[in-house]
């Protein structure tokens, strides 16, 4: 009877306190549940000219304690070559002195599919203030990648562009049927270092190095729960719409040949900002196994990492053992 009681608490805290907040884009204050396994697939893809380009994700999720989660991912995309673009490094002549400086790389080029590395997120909840149908949480994060793709824009992605490290805050509220979740952090990407041809065509080889641009990250997520109006077991389905608003500013890229640096002469690695807007739909299946649609367009500026539209698609569900609920 008391494990029963437990497993049935277990779907219903899932399924009730926090169905509306299983946001699609961005991570809410509140926590895997302790000792219970999650795994998220994912995806995202979006045309660049005539070529499309697909991200894939496979990710771990643990409770560590109620407060503490770890999250392991690894990720592949054919968004980035094996080297830097031949063409990424130009030069002209100014009298009898040639000048070399970065330029804006052909789009729409092949690239294979490719393993990207690991990324690793922990997220502690510091606060949590609970109510019948309310609740109020706070949770800070920290995360490492070892990424290191041939990324030739200014602006970092830890998951599957740049290697580095990031933290900052989550707050939630949810209230009924509404949630609402913002989420402000930093990224301090590493940089990425290769031996290419001086110019495009030239058999001489240089080193060149790409320090990427520090960044600021703001997110607003919105999420409402459509149906049921009212719950009756946890095997019914929830719908869960959400509108989620991603914003990034980051610095210019420090691009150096040989040691000296270059002056930057395209905006895709110079300093930026923008915001997205992701609308999209859920359903969650038997309180234990999520689907997601969503696509995104720039509102603000425009990010130079992608093009619009982008189509995110992903499937999570949680593992448990009776004798983990004991």
């Amino acid at each position: 009877m008391k494990i029963t009681f437990r497993i049935i608490f277990f779907f219903f805290s899932l399924h009730l306190a926090s169905a509306q907040e299983l946001f699609i884009h961005n991570e809410s204050a509140s926590s895997t549940p302790k000792r219970v396994l999650g795994v998220r697939l994912f995806g995202n893809s979006f045309n660049e000219i005539n070529i499309r380009r697909n991200m894939f994700a496979l990710r771990w999720m643990y409770g560590v304690t109620p407060r503490l989660s770890l999250y392991l991912t690894t990720s592949f995309s054919n968004h980035h070559g094996v080297n830097l673009p031949s063409d990424l490094i130009t030069h002209k002549h100014a009298g009898s002195q040639t000048i070399y400086y970065p330029q804006q790389s052909q789009k729409g080029v092949m690239y294979p599919l490719r393993f990207n590395g690991f990324h690793f997120y922990a997220k502690y909840r510091f606060l949590t203030f609970d109510d019948a149908n309310e609740h109020f949480r706070m949770a800070t994060f920290g995360q490492w990648s070892n990424v290191s793709n041939a990324h030739d824009e200014a602006e970092p992605n830890l998951l599957d562009d740049t290697k580095g490290y990031g933290g900052g805050l989550i707050a939630t509220y949810l209230k009924k049927r509404f949630a609402v979740s913002l989420t402000t952090g930093f990224t301090i990407p590493g940089k990425y270092s290769e031996d290419i041809p001086l110019f495009t065509g030239s058999v001489a080889m240089t080193n060149t190095t790409i320090e990427y641009g520090r960044s600021l990250e703001y997110n607003l997520s919105f999420g409402y729960l459509l149906y049921p109006k009212k719950y009756s077991s946890y095997d019914q389905a929830n719908w869960n719409i959400y509108l989620e608003f991603n914003g990034k500013s980051y610095e210019t890229a420090v691009v150096s040949q040989d040691g000296s640096n270059l002056e930057v002469q395209t905006d895709a690695l110079t300093s930026g900002y923008y915001i997205e807007i992701h609308p999209g739909i859920q359903k969650v299946i038997s309180s234990n196994l999520r689907i997601d649609l969503s696509a995104g367009t720039n509102i603000l500026n425009t990010s130079y990492a992608r093009f619009y539209p982008i189509v995110m698609v992903s499937i999570q569900r949680y593992f448990y053992s009776l004798k983990r609920l004991k």
